[in-house]
């Protein structure tokens, strides 16, 4: 028997437009609370999204029936026409042709050559923190997720100018698309008052400046382990490498999507630690039993389980990717759910971790819940999505911020100067006032 889903009238929609634009947390919130775990939201008169929490429908999209789901056109053509069509927007057959030419750039074994380029950037950045003093440390963060991409990408190729200047790129170009989704209906405005044109220009500029980078570092025939050097080595079957323009894309979708989601994590992450102080002392224990600084970074990495205990509780109660959205190619039925083709989904991730029925105390932050891993809540807890399009990304983020945090707790201990942990969902799940204290640590 079909099931009706239940729907919020396009009226409750723009009544609610305002708030929607700041944050739409609530509002979807309070929807699940009232409708159930999915709902249709009329956005238009002839336009509408399917807002679900079901985790049994986000597998069943994601995992058992993937091949009836491709991206929505947020990814595939809005953020397109920003970073092109690599691995995060392309489909179909490009999308399988460059997963599996990329993927063992990204395999651990690869990613252990990174690995000291990531601690020394790390150590580094963290040499900027004040101590006794009140700072937000989220551009802090933002700056060192960002130099780690950097180092990982170009080692010592790209200069600081230019590098400041694809970091601001990045950014402004991420808060025009926020725009451009919480208000489609200014979209003509866009057009004529000359703001899209400006930011399609700012990407030129981001792809001259990696241009410029790649064509020295093939000039120069010196090689440096990173992932500039692995991703101009990678071939196709047919023998063939990636065109330049392909390697931009590439690289432009790194910094998009790795330098920020980290960032966030680390924020919400110390931000965790400094209201649980008891989980500092924890992972300060287990630096020093792991043998401190004398232990090699991978071994420090695999053994850190208290460190990646905290970090999977934070990702579930903060996922920085909040949202995965999917369209349907043919009808689909799941529990009675009936969808035709071309149905939008959008499936909270910020919903499903914190669903009551779920999770015990959902809204608690308890990092022993993954004293065993992970992998025994794979079918509700998705920070990296799940499937195929798994982030390809997800070992290279877990290393990099079981680094940072280490490296942090080992010198510092961390001070709330904040009541509340605030957020800013935009493309991605961002803190706000993330306002700590740091005190060296006495050895």
């Amino acid at each position: 028997m079909k099931k009706k889903i239940p729907e919020v009238s396009l009226l409750k929609f723009i009544k609610h437009s305002l708030e929607i634009l700041k944050n739409p947390l609530p509002f979807h919130n309070k929807n699940f609370t009232q409708k159930g775990d999915i709902f249709k939201l009329n956005v238009g008169f002839n336009s509408k999204i399917y807002f679900c929490r079901d985790a049994g429908l986000a597998q069943y999209v994601l995992q058992k029936n993937q091949k009836n789901y491709v991206k929505s056109s947020i990814q595939t053509v809005d953020l397109v026409k920003y970073v092109g069509e690599g691995l995060l927007t392309s489909e179909g057959e490009k999308w399988k042709k460059q997963r599996k030419m990329m993927q063992p750039a990204f395999h651990k074994k690869q990613l252990q050559n990174l690995l000291s380029e990531m601690q020394n950037t790390i150590v580094s950045e963290f040499k900027k923190i004040e101590t006794k003093k009140t700072i937000d440390i989220y551009p802090l963060l933002n700056d060192l997720a960002f130099q780690t991409v950097v180092k990982s990408l170009f080692t010592q190729a790209a200069n600081t100018k230019d590098m400041e200047r694809l970091q601001f790129i990045t950014e402004a170009n991420q808060r025009m698309l926020v725009k451009e989704l919480r208000q489609p209906y200014l979209g003509w405005w866009f057009k004529i008052g000359g703001q899209l044109k400006k930011h399609l220009k700012l990407s030129e500029e981001a792809r001259t400046i990696l241009k410029q980078i790649v064509e020295e570092r093939k000039a120069s025939g010196k090689r440096y382990d990173d992932l500039l050097d692995m991703l101009l080595e990678t071939k196709y079957e047919d023998g063939k490498g990636m065109s330049e323009e392909q390697l931009i894309d590439e690289i432009l979708i790194i910094f998009t999507a790795g330098h920020e989601t980290t960032a966030n994590a680390l924020t919400f992450t110390f931000q965790l630690l400094a209201k649980h102080p008891e989980w500092q002392k924890k992972i300060y224990e287990e630096w020093q039993n792991l043998g401190g600084d004398k232990t090699d970074v991978m071994t420090r990495i695999s053994t850190s389980k208290v460190c990646q205990q905290v970090l999977e509780e934070s990702l579930r109660l903060y996922p920085p990717a909040y949202f995965i959205d999917r369209v349907n190619i043919k009808a689909d039925n799941f529990n009675d759910l009936q969808f035709e083709p071309g149905c939008n989904l959008l499936f909270s991730v910020y919903e499903m971790h914190r669903h009551p029925k779920l999770w015990k105390q959902p809204e608690h932050f308890l990092p022993e819940r993954f004293a065993d891993g992970g992998r025994q809540y794979s079918a509700q807890y998705f920070p990296f999505g799940a499937g195929p399009r798994k982030c390809i990304g997800n070992n290279f983020a877990m290393f990099e911020m079981i680094i940072a945090v280490t490296e942090l707790i080992k010198n510092y201990k961390i001070i709330p100067e904040f009541k509340e942990i605030g957020i800013t969902p935009l493309i991605t799940l961002k803190p706000k006032n993330a306002y700590l204290r740091f005190e060296t640590r006495v050895l």
